[in-house]
């Protein structure tokens, strides 16, 4: 009787979830924020630009999660002209979307080398953090842009990109792998923020072939490898910078994208809504990614009360804490542990309207945007009186 009664438990769920239809639009509120452009980041910015003359290799780094809305305008435009290897972080926690996303992203940068080709070029790696084969290949694409530059004293570079997007995380692998004194250089943390000023320059690469250097920098000064047959010179060092966010996000689903993977702190947005933006993306890929705490549902309260009862977060009397459970979704998902997959949708026309957007300039404060909206408002009237 009891096996009956658990198979009709378990048809009952099949068909629960074969009839399930997901969201096809997310609700976005009003309260969402549309800036985290914080005083450290102008001031970050302004450094970057002024170390600029002395720094032979920008290494921008990009989250592979949101691989389109991380890509900052402003920044992108501070660094325009100079060797550029962009760098997609995270791609360990990409893994359950489309390989075409990465094939895309390639096209993409190969077409605007080809494009462009009268400016520097951008070599593009997709990093896994975990994975040492990935930090040993980034390592070779940076000796192959120093042996570029063929300079005796080496060659200073900057690590940028947006806030927590893996920027000091990065330069302490480079430093683990191309180095043969295994140490840390940069403070990380699982919030924005971290970094605040440039760092002092941290060698990730010894130019010579001296006890400092790991077995891979030796031979990558010893090899030209395709990087033209220069020198390493003194060798190559990084500069940790602070993250820099865009000073207005038109796209309030932008912004909660960014959220959502770490780049804006978390007392922002609501946890609430970043678990409800979760659920919206999960159920658009598969739905099984939180089996395990609820059957199918567009309900985020239904969501969180499954979490809260499966975790053991409950209010006095067994009310589920859902401020507990959103927050404890969220972080499950930035470690990869509810689906490892992307929040922009990744295709050609995708990364051409982005490209389009960026090079409009579009508003670069809140107060600029509301300026603009009121000159549209004006213009439509204005040609809505000519119409009569």
């Amino acid at each position: 009787m009891a096996t009956t009664t658990a198979s009709a438990s378990a048809s009952a769920s099949a068909a629960a979830a074969a009839a399930f239809v997901p969201r096809l639009r997310f609700p976005l509120s009003e309260s969402i924020p549309r800036s985290y452009y914080l005083g450290h980041h102008h001031a970050g910015l302004r450094e970057i630009t002024n170390r600029l003359s002395s720094i032979g290799l920008v290494l921008e780094c990009r989250d592979y999660r949101v691989p389109l809305t991380s890509w900052n305008p402003h920044l992108d435009r501070a660094i325009a002209g100079r060797n550029r290897i962009i760098v997609y972080t995270h791609r360990d926690l990409g893994t359950d979307s489309p390989h075409s996303v990465e094939r895309d992203l390639r096209r993409y940068h190969a077409g605007h080398n080809a494009a462009n080709s009268a400016v520097a070029g951008h070599r593009v790696v997709f990093w896994r953090k975990d994975d040492p084969s990935s930090t040993k290949s980034l390592l070779r694409h940076i000796a192959d842009a120093a042996r570029a530059v063929d300079s005796l004293t080496g060659v200073r570079a900057l690590v940028v990109g947006m806030p927590n997007v893996g920027k000091s995380t990065l330069l302490n692998r480079l430093r683990t792998h191309g180095m043969a004194k295994k140490a840390s250089v940069a403070r990380t943390g699982a919030q924005p923020g971290v970094t605040r000023k440039l760092s002092s320059p941290v060698r990730i690469l010894e130019g010579g072939s001296g006890s400092s250097s790991s077995s891979f920098a030796r031979d990558a000064a010893s090899s030209a490898d395709g990087g033209g047959g220069g020198s390493l010179g003194e060798g190559v060092f990084v500069l940790d910078t602070p993250g820099v966010f865009m000073p207005y996000v038109d796209d309030a689903e932008d912004m909660v994208k960014l959220a959502l993977a770490g780049s804006v702190k978390d007392d922002r947005i609501q946890m609430e809504i970043l678990a409800d933006y979760l659920l919206y993306r999960m159920n658009r890929l598969d739905p099984a990614l939180y089996a395990r705490y609820s059957p199918p549902t567009n309900e985020v309260n239904d969501f969180l009360a499954g979490v809260a009862r499966r975790t053991g977060k409950l209010k006095a009397g067994g009310v589920p804490n859902v401020e507990a459970a959103a927050d404890f979704a969220v972080k499950q998902w930035r470690t990869g542990q509810l689906g490892r997959f992307i929040l922009d949708d990744v295709n050609d026309d995708a990364i051409r309207l982005k490209e389009i957007a960026r090079e409009g300039g579009g508003p670069t404060s809140l107060s600029q945007a509301r300026k603009r909206e009121k000159e549209m408002r004006r213009e439509r009237a204005m040609n809505k009186q000519k119409a009569l």
